[in-house]
């Protein structure tokens, strides 16, 4: 199990972040390298180290929002959600033309033309749209900052990131010192890391000018540009590596009861990508330890597996959900970029050394006894039993939840329907173990369809 004592808090956030770059349509290391914008620039001005140490992780979690209004994105423009996300960074919302273009190349790219029309004018008609996505984002952000348990300054800055230094931001419209610091820095940041990867220094420079006084505040974009581009701070960014920013005499570490808030908020993350597995790794987690505990786990064992299931679907931020939502059969495409989430939650967990083991239990949640799993095609004795216990979880949880593609199933109808990959693909102790959670839970009414013709597996999730 993994040594809280030995994991600074700075390491796993900073790991954890590049779940919320994917999710935000960001590459890996968007916020890592924000974060070395929004530092230096704290230094710049002279923030104290109190107000840099909260900084420092508004910075890194400054996207916990993220998975709050994927959906309802997907949903109204009719695209991919993190595509329309990350090019939505490098317009100017405060030219309704350039807004306007934006919308035209992005709503329903494969729609007919009298399909586009019909979602721009029901965007245009909707004027609260764009402030209803940006406050579910924001708020959720800061709600996920506390669960967290950082402060509020940290949450705060998180909820007024999107806000304008003229007052049309978003999604309450504040202005000018009325913005916390904290969320001024933030805005600046994330833009400036944008536009420096995607159009180099010089780009950045005349867009932070440009929005000087409008989006920004003038005396913080006066500072960034203001930087000796001489000294290879610009060039440094490629690095992204944040361990030395947190202030020296707030360096946090994570005990064995913030590791598992941090696992609880992620998986709140995790969950709310998709109205359809908004439970999903919360009951995961449920379902593993109860396994597990009849199985006769030591209790740091069905820790460490509780945080490996709120925690196993961490790969799914990276998957539109036009894909997650959709509800017919995915393409051969479509399918392959599903089965990629398992390798992204190990690389991203994997990040944090003493997280290793934690990593390779949660990522091989699709691996079966058989070898037919994926990604991996782990087989028989690599399996151990945390991660024969995470896979059954999964799968009895996900037949007992309504999918865009089908209804869920009763308790008792979903094992038999896992009884047929019993022993070949599933662990018999594991599903033996879970039958008598079942049967055991009598007060539990059951629900759902009967079992009827045995679905395909490849989208039981």
């Amino acid at each position: 199990m993994a040594d809280s004592h030995e994991i600074a808090l700075s390491e796993l956030i900073g790991a954890l972040s590049v779940a919320l770059d994917v999710g935000e349509g960001e590459p890996p290391g968007h916020a890592r390298r924000s974060c070395l914008i929004g530092m230096r620039l704290a230094e710049e001005i002279g923030l104290d180290a109190g107000a840099r140490s909260d900084l420092f992780y508004a910075l890194l979690l400054k996207d916990a929002g993220c998975s709050a209004n994927a959906a309802h994105m997907a949903a109204l423009f009719g695209a991919d959600d993190q595509m329309a996300k990350r090019t939505s960074k490098l317009v100017d919302w405060a030219r309704p033309l350039n807004a306007f273009v934006w919308s035209v190349r992005t709503v329903a790219p494969d729609g007919s033309m009298l399909e586009r029309g019909n979602r721009l004018r029901a965007i245009r008609n909707e004027g609260h749209v764009t402030r209803s996505l940006m406050k579910a984002r924001c708020d959720r952000g800061a709600e996920i900052a506390h669960k967290l348990g950082f402060p509020d300054a940290t949450a705060e800055a998180i909820r007024a990131l999107d806000e304008h230094w003229d007052g049309h931001g978003q999604p309450r419209g504040l202005a000018g010192p009325d913005i916390p610091v904290l969320a001024r820095i933030l805005c600046l940041a994330q833009t400036a890391e944008v536009f420096h990867r995607a159009r180099g220094v010089r780009v950045m420079s005349r867009v932070l000018r440009r929005r000087s006084g409008q989006w920004f505040d003038p005396m913080l974009v006066d500072a960034l540009v203001g930087l000796d581009s001489d000294d290879g701070f610009w060039s440094s960014l490629t690095e992204a590596d944040v361990s030395a920013l947190e202030p020296a005499d707030h360096v946090m570490s994570a005990d064995e009861d913030r590791l598992d808030r941090i696992a609880e908020g992620f998986a709140a993350v995790i969950d709310a990508k998709s109205s359809w597995t908004h439970d999903h790794c919360d009951n995961v987690g449920k379902i593993a330890t109860a396994i597990a505990a009849v199985l006769g786990f030591e209790e740091d064992a069905m820790r460490e597996l509780r945080r490996a299931s709120l925690l196993h679907d961490l790969g799914k931020l990276s998957i539109s959900n036009r894909i997650l939502d959709k509800p017919g059969p995915l393409t051969e495409t479509e399918i392959k970029l599903v089965r990629q989430h398992p390798l992204l939650t190990e690389q991203i967990l994997g990040r944090v050394a003493s997280f290793r083991e934690l990593a390779t239990v949660a990522s091989a949640h699709h691996e079966r006894i058989d070898g037919n799993g994926y990604p991996l095609g782990l087989a028989g004795q690599q399996l151990t039993m945390p991660m024969r216990v995470l896979a059954v979880a999964d799968v009895y949880e996900a037949l007992v939840s309504d999918r865009p593609y089908r209804p869920a199933y009763a308790p008792r109808a979903a094992l038999d329907v896992m009884r047929h990959d019993v022993p070949s693909g599933l662990d018999p102790d594991a599903f033996g173990a879970l039958e008598m959670l079942v049967h055991r839970d009598a007060g539990h009414p059951e629900h759902g369809q009967p079992p009827g013709d045995r679905p395909s597996l490849r989208r039981v999730k």
